[in-house]
């Protein structure tokens, strides 16, 4: 279980779960994760950030926020209508 108000670093236990949720979004076609632009070339070279990366970077820019809840409205804010 994830815990509340912290970081998720890089190899944890709860970054490999939120990566895994994150990934298992991308794979369904229910969810519109389309990669996004971002102005870093040094680091994107094609100038576009992957809804993994750029939703784990959130996460861990924000640690207090509660990933269950940040992944649960992230599946409504994408969700594709049919």
């Amino acid at each position: 279980m994830l815990a509340k108000n912290m970081a998720y670093p890089i190899g944890s236990d709860a970054e490999r779960y939120v990566r895994t949720e994150l990934q298992h979004m991308v794979l369904n076609d229910s969810f519109n994760t389309t990669s996004s632009y971002v102005p870093v070339s040094v680091k994107y070279p094609d100038g576009l950030i992957s809804f993994v990366d750029r939703h784990m970077r959130y996460l861990n820019a924000n640690p207090k926020l509660d990933a269950w809840m940040y992944i649960a409205n992230l599946r409504l804010k994408t969700r594709a209508r049919q």
